[in-house]
């Protein structure tokens, strides 16, 4: 919910001030450019951040229902924080190539039900915690500037390190649900450049899919009655370059 509202109030706020830019443009004589000789530059960076909500699409095994007296398991997303750096690389009028390592702090919860032949039943939620070390290489396509902004889309992929994943890790006493370390997938989004007097501002949203399983499987209630799990990622994020 909190997601979409920011969503909601971020395009709300972008398309105001298209409007605005759009009267500006009848009157381009009178508007000062901003950093005129920025998108000449052949590389230039910057740094992110951004609010994340990291969840799962779970693909549950047939026969998951007559597992453990599971009746049903959701995914929730969670929010979280991704710092990052900016590198770009231009590769032409309207096409970049950006290079974006960042930090992530994410979390996702798997809620699941269980319902026992003496008609009582019991719901649990499993934390899943990672904090990911990313690596995204997307390509840019801008529109075309008019006066102090522009539009963009950009695609590509991302490659990601769990730096506390607990794949390896032996716990009798607590069952968790395990994750791989590493990820990967593509991603896809769109975002506005608004060119400052010393700075290009950019609000950004993204959205990753992640391609492996990152299940590891084990013979525990919470983890074999799932058959996949992968990463699927919203991101905003604010540019300073």
């Amino acid at each position: 919910m909190l997601l979409k509202r920011i969503i909601f109030f971020l395009s709300f706020f972008l398309l105001i001030l298209l409007g605005k830019s759009e009267n500006c443009h009848a009157q381009m004589d009178n508007v000062p450019i901003n950093l005129p000789k920025y998108d000449k530059q052949k590389l230039h960076f910057g740094f992110t951040l951004g609010l994340n909500r990291s969840n799962f699409k779970v693909q549950l095994m047939p026969d998951f229902k007559y597992r453990d007296s599971i009746y049903r398991i959701e995914p929730v997303g969670v929010m979280g924080l991704n710092l990052g750096i900016i590198s770009n690389l231009r590769l032409g009028e309207y096409f970049d190539l950006r290079f974006i390592p960042a930090l992530s702090f994410a979390q996702r919860n798997l809620e699941y039900t269980f319902y026992y032949e003496d008609s009582t039943g019991a719901f649990i939620t499993k934390n899943v915690e990672s904090t990911y070390l990313e690596f995204p290489v997307n390509i840019k396509f801008k529109s075309k500037r008019v006066n102090n902004y522009r539009a963009y889309v950009l695609a590509g992929g991302r490659y990601s390190i769990d730096m506390v994943s607990q794949a390896k890790v032996k716990d009798r006493d607590k069952e968790i649900v395990k994750l791989k370390k590493n990820d990967y997938g593509y991603e896809i989004g769109f975002g506005f450049d608004f060119y400052m007097t010393y700075f290009k501002f950019s609000p950004e949203i993204k959205m990753f899919n992640g391609i492996p399983n990152l299940l590891v499987k084990e013979n525990t209630a919470f983890s074999s009655p799932i058959e996949a799990l992968h990463s699927k990622i919203f991101l905003i994020s604010f540019t300073f370059e």
